[in-house]
């Protein structure tokens, strides 16, 4: 009686020691990995200033003082004032929430519609495969600002429609992706064993190949926050994303355009700020990439 209680017992505790062992192979080579910690450290910098905006910054960034306009650094504005007098710094702390926001979660819908459009087409294939797939490549054949800037000009000006626009180019990317994972993991033998004990087609896809191709969809959704970012702010730079007074990178490099030959500092930050947030999620994600994929041994 003791010895079918000790092996499905041991078999979960065999399970468990695997998982551990994958999990501590993963931080170790993530730890190892000095860029990608350097970009953690660079994203997770700017993910505690978005949050903590309201309470360091040291201006209203929406309030104008049009006998300050133009200032270059000082000790009064570290990062001195735009052609309306508003504090840079204060506008570029709130702005990284505007930025952070859309990347993030323009990338989550596209994620999230791309990988059901993938696990469906990779795992029942035929007609739903192809429809699925042409369709895709269809997005695919646009550049993404072009078909960011047709969506937003449909919908109208706002950072909703950027969400929705720079969300929409994501979903092919990801449902190829999900699509070539699922197409791999459905072939392996331990899926057919399952479907041939009763498995419904949900359980299936949900319990048992999901969980195998969320590896790829991490790696990818970091590196697309990054695209998301740049993308955004080239809608707002254009006058097509986030409106003024509302603070963004993006909107902020326009403003400054006109003053760049004697007033470099409107567009100087904002640029900075911008570039470290992408160097800091393509570092990270190139980390998580290498940490992930089990032939690595950086």
């Amino acid at each position: 009686m003791s010895s079918p209680q000790l092996q499905p017992n041991g078999a979960f505790v065999e399970a468990n020691k695997t998982r551990t062992t994958r999990w501590s192979s993963f931080f170790k080579k993530l730890a190892k990995n000095k860029a990608a910690i350097a970009g953690a450290i660079i994203v997770l910098l700017f993910v505690i200033l978005a949050a903590l905006a309201p309470l360091i910054a040291p201006y209203d960034p929406k309030l104008p003082d049009m006998s300050k306009k133009l200032e270059t650094p000082s000790g009064e504005h570290w990062l001195g004032t735009d052609d309306k007098g508003r504090d840079i710094l204060s506008r570029l702390l709130f702005g990284a929430r505007i930025s952070l926001m859309v990347g993030i979660l323009s990338t989550v819908l596209g994620a999230f519609v791309g990988i059901i459009l993938g696990i469906v087409s990779g795992y029942y294939g035929r007609w739903i495969d192809s429809l699925i797939m042409r369709i895709c490549d269809v997005l695919l054949a646009f550049p993404g600002i072009l078909l960011a800037l047709a969506i937003v000009s449909i919908l109208g000006s706002s950072t909703t429609n950027v969400i929705i626009a720079v969300a929409f180019f994501a979903v092919p990317t990801f449902a190829r992706i999900v699509r070539g994972s699922t197409l791999t993991v459905k072939k392996l033998e331990y899926i057919d064993a399952i479907r041939a004990m009763g498995a419904t087609d949900f359980r299936i896809i949900f319990k048992h190949i999901f969980p195998n191709i969320v590896s790829p969809i991490i790696v990818q959704a970091t590196l697309y926050i990054a695209s998301a970012i740049i993308t955004a702010s080239a809608l707002s730079f254009l006058g097509m994303g986030t409106q003024p007074p509302t603070p963004e990178w993006g909107t902020m490099l326009s403003d400054g355009r006109s003053y760049v030959s004697y007033a470099p500092h409107l567009t100087l930050f904002p640029g900075i700020a911008i570039l470290l947030v992408v160097i800091g999620f393509n570092l990270f994600g190139d980390g998580l990439r290498d940490a992930l994929d089990p032939k690595s041994n950086k």
